[in-house]
């Protein structure tokens, strides 16, 4: 039995070595033809054998000029496949060839253009576009994320405007990083998420007014001081304007009736009619002042400027410095009636220009042309007012025998002296307006009915009206999304103008009479009515009678990356050298350097 399997074994390894030899025979090449003879005299020489493709682009390449034309490869028999030799590495060289010539020419579809022109076409894309233009090849992506590209739509969009295209080593990155700060700011506004701090000043001081520019707040208190605060750098040290002493330097310094600010001048306007002016860049001591003999009613400041306007009794005086920086007077306007409402035209060159509202009339005030008169209706007097570079704003109201009209905000071109629309249609009084900081054709106006109003001014409705104060509206500002108004009852409201309605709310004690915001922070200030409340001559220093008289100033930061690092609100912060706590300052009962 054991010799079967044997024999089966040997008859199997026979077939193999037969099969094994048939194999062997059909891969052998077959048998080269016989060498030629040489050439013999008058026969017609032979071309020598083509050299491979890539020793033909090599040699081009190495005499200075393009690849030699390569024949076209014949075609291979059904079912072939490429091999492995030559053919391949010829493809790979003429593909590196091909991409050193993609640097300078791009293509586009059949034509090969020079990249300083498919740039500029790419310039027409915006970043939807780029995006899926970088997806088509290689040369289209390097040209897609050009920095020229991605600097010009970076600019576009308003991201860093001061930056030249140097200062960035990837523009598409800082597009991306300012739009997402830009996303975290709007969703820290909706939310109320950041810090609240309030600017605090020594006590039994009452506050009077305040303005604000570019977050440098400024305010004058009933002692005649003023002070600025710098919350851009979320430092508030108050540094004290030194004011020009009275006649003789005795009895009480005069309460303060206004002031105003810009990026180069603060002002300030007194009970007894004296203005000083000081410089932000000079010092605390002012470097102009001037004495009116009445009460100013008034007082307007350029806001890209340096000249200023007081209203005092019926005259309007103008304000400026010359070429060398002395001060002088270019024009004195005399008014029929006093003024109610006072502005400088921004961006004006020469001669500085001025709206005054003194009761039913609006002045238009130059000194080339000093009585030109605006607008004029018996019985319409002005509640409001506002001017651009252009544009004038105002509010009228209607009464007697106009009954039958309603309350509405004029809009007049100043370059014309046209009225070029009327927006509003309301019962109650329009008591504040603002058209120089909103968007373009737009304007936003509070009403004593209790509403906040978003006009556009290309259609003459209303685009926007959200209610929601107790009393009437006495401050108003609008960018391109959100709404902040603050009423009389001392509440601030902020608004989402697309959905028309409140985000969120913060109630004080006295009426809102200044809302400013920017993209990351947002000032606002409660002044109260009442400047001498009863019984602050008799305690005039202590702290606890004043505190619910004095007003408030509040500072919002919504940009939480810049509290990150320093979180701790300046109130908790110490310098370690105060021997008192009056200012509730935490770092005096806890040491430590981060609470």
């Amino acid at each position: 039995m054991a010799a079967v399997p044997a024999e089966l074994e040997r008859s199997r390894r026979r077939e193999e070595r037969a099969g094994g030899a048939k194999r062997r025979r059909r891969e052998e090449p077959p048998q080269e033809p016989p060498e030629e003879s040489p050439e013999r005299p008058g026969e017609t020489p032979r071309e020598p054998p083509a050299e491979p493709g890539y020793l033909a682009l090599a040699r081009g390449l190495l005499a200075g000029g393009g690849p030699a034309p390569r024949n076209p490869a014949p075609a291979r028999p059904a079912g072939e496949s490429a091999g492995d030799g030559a053919g391949d590495g010829d493809d790979l060289l003429g593909q590196l060839i091909r991409d050193l010539n993609e640097i300078n020419e791009v293509p586009f579809f059949d034509v090969q253009l020079p990249y300083e022109l498919a740039l500029k076409i790419f310039q027409y894309l915006g970043k939807a576009e780029l995006g899926r233009c970088a997806q088509v090849s290689r040369t289209w992506k390097v040209l897609a994320e050009d920095e020229v590209l991605w600097y010009r739509l970076c600019q576009e969009e308003g991201y860093l405007l001061d930056m030249s295209i140097s200062d960035h080593s990837c523009w598409k990155l800082a597009l991306k990083n300012c739009r997402a700060r830009e996303h975290m700011l709007k969703t820290n506004w909706k939310n109320r998420v950041g810090a609240v701090s309030q600017l605090r000043y020594e006590p039994g001081r009452v506050l009077c007014d305040v303005h604000c520019c570019d977050g440098v707040v400024m305010a004058g208190y009933t002692s005649g001081e003023v002070r600025l605060w710098d919350t851009r750098t979320w430092d508030y040290t108050a540094p004290v304007l030194a004011a020009v002493a009275g006649p003789g330097g005795a009895g009480a310094p005069p309460h303060v009736s206004f002031v105003r600010i810009n990026s180069s001048l603060a002002v300030a306007a007194y009970e007894d009619g004296t203005v000083s002016v000081w410089s932000l860049l000079l010092g605390q001591e002012p470097i102009h002042h001037f004495q009116h003999n009445q009460h100013i009613q008034a007082l307007a400041l350029a806001a890209g400027g340096s000249a200023l306007a007081t209203a005092s009794g019926f005259q309007v005086r103008v304000e400026s410095p010359d070429d060398r920086g002395f001060w002088q007077t270019p024009a004195t306007f005399e008014i029929q009636k006093l003024v109610n409402f006072l502005n400088l035209v921004p961006d004006v060159t020469g001669s500085p220009v001025a709206v005054a509202a003194a009761e039913d009339i609006v002045y238009l005030l130059k000194a080339e042309d000093p009585g030109r008169i605006l607008h004029s209706v018996y019985g319409q007097p002005v509640t409001c007012l506002d001017v651009a570079a252009h544009e004038a704003a105002f509010g009228i109201k209607t009464f007697g025998w106009l009954l039958n009209e309603p309350n509405q905000i004029l809009l007049y071109n100043l370059e014309t002296n046209q009225c070029v629309t009327k927006v509003g249609s309301s019962i109650g009084d329009f008591s504040c307006v603002n058209l120089h900081s909103s968007p373009p054709n737009m304007l936003v106006a509070g009403n004593k009915d209790r509403r906040v109003r978003v006009f556009d001014l290309r259609r003459g409705e209303a685009a926007c009206s959200v209610y929601g104060h107790q009393l009437g509206v006495s401050a108003v500002r609008m960018d391109d999304w959100k709404m902040v108004s603050g009423g009389e009852e001392g509440l601030v409201c902020v608004w989402d103008q697309r959905m028309a309605t409140k985000l969120w709310e913060m109630h004080a004690r006295h009426p809102v009479r200044l809302v400013w915001f920017n993209s990351h922070s947002l000032i606002t200030a409660n002044i109260p009515e009442e400047k001498n409340p009863r019984g602050s001559s008799i305690t005039e220093d202590d702290p606890s009678l004043h505190r619910k008289y004095r007003g408030v100033i509040y500072s919002h930061e919504f940009s939480v990356d810049q509290l990150a690092v320093d979180s701790v609100l300046p109130i908790c912060r110490s310098s370690y050298d105060e021997l008192t706590g009056y200012n509730y300052n935490i770092g005096l009962a806890v040491p430590y350097d981060s609470i």
